[in-house]
């Protein structure tokens, strides 16, 4: 069986972490977003992928090639023009000649739930597409279904009249394609899979199938820190690194080929060591971390429940806490980062449009990459810091940071 991937979109919303690099390589438990993907869809039969690349598609093409070391082959399609869901699948007609998955490249989901839809597929004949429940389904597209077929779906209605929404993971029978050419552009100029698939399910029908397993929308950076706390959940424990007599590893923790935990070190899973780190001595690294490969966590800091990209250090009397930290990172002596405010309110984050309620009691900084600080720099709660911004000695940054900005 084949599988459709789209990992064409530039990821706006989680910016600055995404402005070098593509949404579905963001890290979470110790691997990109793709790579689970990959992971799930291969456990489930499937032995072709095809990725539909465009924002930064050459760095998806480098990092998996043709498919090296996944156990899946894997090709690509461009989509230089981003119309939509619907254009995007379409570009794959001519690839796809019997039934095959088709997935958002940063969706989350499991083995289980992609073997259903398959058993579904082979009982019922018809496309099946996955559904989730939502608390808000007005900012999804809202399924409405009976006896497990598809009614009708709407795109983001302001009275839904069902919670359960579109969670972007289908297995398409080849019948879409025709479906798809005859899709016209929507309100928002674009081809939507929904008008596609409304489409279908007058003709023929769609089944729907209601995940089992976990599924969350990564619509905002600190959507990442829920992401990787759900993956570590199941991860287990593996130690394939150096662990230094005096070095506590404790419970489900991965460390990976290369990687050293040096004496005086604290580690409590889950957690996640990639390749060729550098951990201590006499650091903490609490639940639900996830460190990229090469990063340095050195004397005396402390890290909790934060997603850290590669090559980034945090090397001496540091606190990073409930964070999303970028690539080539690097923060002086005594730089701390805030995660709680003392009212203990909920935080919120400066975007384009103004204050985002993060829905969270505890988040650090935001961070791209390239971002320098000095000794004892102050991170308030809540701050988001672009690409290779500059916060000195001393200093306090909160609210927003656009790129190369200084702070003195």
């Amino acid at each position: 069986m084949k599988a459709l991937l789209l990992a064409a979109g530039e990821g706006t919303r989680l910016r600055p972490l995404t402005s070098n690099t593509p949404k579905p390589l963001l890290t979470v438990a110790g691997r990109p977003f793709l790579t689970h993907a990959i992971d799930a869809l291969k456990e489930a039969g499937v032995e072709e992928v095809v990725i539909v690349t465009g924002f930064r598609g050459d760095r998806i093409r480098s990092h998996y090639r043709n498919g090296e070391g996944t156990g899946v082959s894997i090709r690509y399609l461009e989509q230089k023009e981003r119309k939509g869901t619907a254009h995007a699948i379409g570009r794959a007609e001519g690839m796809m000649d019997g039934p095959f998955f088709c997935l958002a490249g940063d969706v989350l989901v499991e083995r289980g739930d992609l073997v259903a839809m398959r058993e579904r597929y082979e009982s019922e004949g018809v496309s099946v597409m996955a559904a989730a429940k939502a608390e808000d389904p007005s900012r999804f597209g809202v399924i409405e279904a009976e006896g497990g077929r598809m009614l009708r779906i709407a795109e983001k209605p302001e009275s839904p009249r069902s919670d359960l929404i579109n969670a972007s993971i289908y297995l398409f029978d080849p019948g879409i394609f025709p479906h798809i050419r005859d899709t016209g552009l929507s309100a928002r100029g674009e081809y939507e899979i929904t008008d596609s698939l409304s489409a279908m399910s007058a003709a023929e029908g769609v089944a729907v199938h209601q995940l089992r397993g976990p599924w969350m929308d990564v619509g905002q950076a600190w959507d990442l820190l829920k992401a990787n706390e759900t993956l570590m959940a199941s991860q287990g424990r593996r130690v394939e690194g150096t662990v230094e007599d005096g070095a506590a590893v404790i419970g489900d923790v991965v460390v990976e080929e290369g990687a050293r935990i040096r004496s005086g070190s604290y580690i409590e899973g889950p957690a996640y060591i990639s390749a060729d780190c550098d951990i201590g001595p006499n650091c903490h690294i609490r639940p639900s971390t996830c460190l990229g490969p090469r990063c340095r966590v050195g004397n005396a800091s402390e890290v909790k429940n934060s997603v850290v990209m590669a090559d980034t250090n945090l090397p001496h009397h540091n606190y990073v806490g409930d964070s999303v930290i970028g690539e080539r990172c690097n923060l002086g002596s005594g730089t701390k980062v805030a995660n709680l405010r003392f009212d203990h309110r909920g935080i919120k984050v400066m975007g384009k449009d103004g204050f985002i309620d993060s829905g969270r009691r505890k988040l650090g900084v935001i961070m791209g990459d390239d971002v320098e600080t000095g000794i004892n720099a102050m991170i308030l709660p809540g701050t988001v810091v672009f690409e290779r911004a500059v916060i000195g000695a001393g200093a306090k940054a909160f609210g927003m940071l656009g790129p190369d900005s200084k702070v003195i």
